[in-house]
């Protein structure tokens, strides 16, 4: 899907345009190739610039060409499966050269979604240092609220282990810090681009906008700390959980092991005494009671044994 911004004349709020033109936001939502031509003829960016962050594993870079310089980052995205929201990442590039600025992602993000939607305000895409900044910053807030999201969602998972071990909730244990995985790398990754512009000759830095890149920074570390803490926590208590739900497992088996070995025994006496042969108090009058006391005075010392080995 192909859009395209610009900034009304005399106000700083963002209106919808139907030709490209220098000064114009073009941004391109999971294009086809007849929208990148399109893009890349009437902006003169090259065609695998635009198409950089079509590709799900690209990493985080910078590259510059020319006039044209590319700044592509990992952005968090939620698929809903099932009963369950999944979380990964996705790459977001931001082309520009000297007359237009272009963004590209594989589908919709609330990244963008923000401000084409007046929900973030005081950004002129005409500014575009400032319009960098200003999307690196939303970034690392969607990234450090999807980070809360998944804190939430484990401690629900964890309620629910408490009241019933089951293995459907350790999966979605195991989901949720393959999303910390995810966000780490990318949050890391992300980092050392924001570090990078920093020094990028291709993008005019303002005094005024110093301010702003340092809240970037400082957002981005602290979504790289928590998905740290996060991802630790996790990590330890699917492990404590996995154990409980080993040591429950043994304690059943042992209690099944006590229960076979006690039928065992008045089988076992029981058998014997029901062979066709001459056997003991077969012709006695009390010889069923006999068998039964035999049966008792085994068994009892043997649970003695057990109720002291615990294995009740």
């Amino acid at each position: 899907m192909l859009k395209i911004y610009a900034m009304e004349s005399g106000k700083r709020e963002l209106a919808e345009r139907e030709n490209i033109a220098p000064g114009t936001w073009i941004n391109l939502e999971n294009p086809s190739d007849l929208e990148v031509e399109l893009v890349s003829a009437a902006t003169r960016i090259p065609e695998d610039m635009l198409k950089a962050a079509l590709d799900e594993e690209e990493r985080a870079r910078i590259d510059v060409d020319d006039d044209v310089t590319l700044v592509l980052v990992d952005i968090p995205v939620i698929n809903e499966e099932k009963d369950a929201y999944v979380y990964s990442t996705l790459p977001l590039a931001m082309v520009f050269n000297k007359d237009y600025f272009v963004t590209v992602c594989l589908r919709e993000t609330s990244v963008l979604g923000d401000f084409v939607t007046k929900t973030i305000r005081n950004f002129d895409v005409n500014k575009r240092t400032r319009f960098i900044y200003q999307i690196l910053y939303c970034n690392a807030t969607k990234f450090l609220s999807y980070l809360k999201l998944i804190d939430r969602t484990a401690s629900r998972i964890q309620q629910s282990l408490h009241r019933a071990l089951k293995n459907t909730e350790l999966i979605k244990l195991l989901d949720l810090d393959k999303a910390l995985v995810y966000f780490s790398t990318s949050l890391n990754a992300n980092q050392i681009v924001i570090d990078r512009i920093r020094t990028l000759s291709t993008i005019k830095h303002y005094e005024d906008d110093n301010d702003l890149l340092d809240d970037v920074i400082i957002e981005n570390k602290q979504a790289i700390e928590m998905a740290s803490i996060h991802r630790e926590v996790l990590s330890g208590t699917m492990d404590a959980f996995a154990s409980v739900i080993s040591n429950n497992q043994n304690i059943v088996m042992k209690l099944l092991t006590a229960i076979t070995i006690l039928l065992t025994i008045p089988t076992l006496i029981s058998g014997i005494w029901g062979m066709n042969v001459l056997v003991p108090f077969a012709d006695n009058r009390y010889g069923f009671w006999i068998v039964l006391g035999i049966i008792a005075a085994i068994l009892i010392p043997v649970i003695i044994i057990m109720i002291r080995k615990r294995m009740f």
